[in-house]
């Protein structure tokens, strides 16, 4: 089967090779090292270190402090990340600057996949959430390289989908040896797909391990300032195609309560930016973008943030947020960085990437359902007509997160006893 698999990327590597032009054509800096994904001129990288494997933004995020806590824990060896996104890129540039190498994520063909481990010859690999690759994991067992899956979930969807070619994923699951899953609910996922018990621990999720940067408030606070020191700030974060345009229409008729309230619109993918600012002026709101460096004043309808880095920055300056990814099929997007800066929370109703924090959230009180615009509006009314509620649902918050730090130290401890890396130090 895996077989089967190989050659059907192989069939479609032209296709898979030319959406990654069309999606990119606008931004030279993301098609820079393309041809790293086919294993050609790898840029120069250090030997026997530790590889990273986080292909997406929010897997990039996750990384960040347990990569930051191996190299506290070990500092003499290299650490390799490697990713598909220019915005995860970015993400491990910002936070970590020259201290790891970065490079982008092989395709999975066999190939490219050997250029790779004899460029690297890594001494462990770190799979970030839920990246599983037959032919990447097949040569991990090829080359001895032992395999962790780090804040790892598996939704009940992803486990329909790799149950239907359980031969492939069975294999793939053999090559792993240690799954620290985020919950009970994702290991006995991985258990029923044929992962062996004593390779799986729930060690939490690494999430709830959120540094707040340095001087985090002060900034908010000068931004605030610079928005309106009275204005009532919602913030609509993270969102996808289809969710901009409910959020446009429950703000319109939120505005007919408080004229004065600013939304501050956060896309997932900031190349979005130009059509939300034609889609929000088309409505005959003034908009100003974060990218034209230009103030935002009283007469500033929506506020676009198009940067990369700054999401903590507006959540902590905002009274109230949506978390996008929710009122479309993307599963949500992360809960827990409004929580820790103590924002009441809106959400929609698919939000299976957070399904237990999701859940955890809504029993403390923390975050709210909303399932279209109409309730959105609703919701958004009643929390900024109530500043004693936001309050309240703040301070839960940032109480929740607190009690569940504690997975980093977990999942440090138990990598450790997968490879012993004491020996190098």
């Amino acid at each position: 089967m895996r077989y089967l698999y190989t050659i059907i990327f192989y069939l479609l590597l032209p296709f898979v090779l030319l959406r990654l032009w069309i999606k990119n054509r606008k931004n030279p800096a993301a098609l820079k090292f393309w041809h790293e994904r086919l294993g050609i001129d790898l840029r120069p990288t250090p030997q026997h270190g530790i590889w990273i494997y986080a292909v997406s933004v929010g897997e990039a995020i996750a990384a960040i402090p347990l990569i930051k806590a191996l190299q506290q824990r070990y500092p003499t060896i290299p650490l390799v990340v490697t990713g598909e996104t220019i915005g995860g890129a970015d993400r491990i540039r910002a936070n970590l600057g020259n201290s790891v190498t970065q490079l982008y994520s092989p395709y999975d063909l066999p190939p490219i996949l050997r250029k790779f481990f004899d460029n690297l010859k890594p001494r462990l690999l770190i799979l970030m959430e839920k990246e599983l690759w037959p032919n990447l994991l097949t040569e991990c067992r090829k080359k001895k390289v032992p395999v962790v899956i780090a804040n790892a979930r598996l939704s009940g969807r992803s486990a329909q989908a790799y149950r239907r070619i359980l031969s492939v994923t069975q294999e793939m699951l053999s090559g792993i040896n240690l799954v620290l899953a985020q919950s009970q609910a994702d290991a006995d996922r991985f258990i029923e797909l044929g992962l062996a018990r004593d390779h799986i621990c729930v060690s939490g999720n690494i999430k709830f391990d959120l540094e707040l940067p340095a001087h985090l408030h002060e900034r908010a606070k000068q931004l605030r300032q610079s928005w309106g020191q009275d204005r009532l700030i919602w913030i609509a974060a993270s969102t996808h195609e289809g969710e901009e345009e409910q959020v446009l229409h429950a703000f319109t008729r939120v505005r007919k309560l408080f004229p004065d309230v600013l939304l501050i619109s956060i896309p997932r993918h900031i190349n979005r930016a130009p059509r939300l600012q034609k889609l929000y002026q088309s409505h005959g709101f003034q908009v100003t973008k974060r990218s034209e460096n230009k103030v935002c004043s009283s007469a500033t309808d929506i506020f676009i943030g198009d940067t990369m880095g700054e999401l903590l920055l507006f959540y902590t300056a905002a009274d109230l947020a949506f978390v996008g990814g929710s009122l479309v099929e993307k599963g949500g997007q992360n809960p827990l960085e409004p929580a820790a800066v103590g924002l009441p929370i809106l959400t929609g109703p698919f939000t299976f990437n957070f399904e237990l924090i999701t859940e955890q959230l809504k029993q403390r009180g923390i975050e709210i359902q909303i399932n279209d615009s109409q309730e959105l509006e609703e919701q958004v009314v009643a929390l900024l007509a109530n500043p004693q509620k936001r309050q309240k649902m703040g301070s839960d918050a940032k109480k929740f997160l607190e009690e569940n730090k504690g997975s980093l130290a977990k999942h440090l401890e138990l990598i450790e006893q997968v490879i012993d890396l004491r020996a190098v130090l």
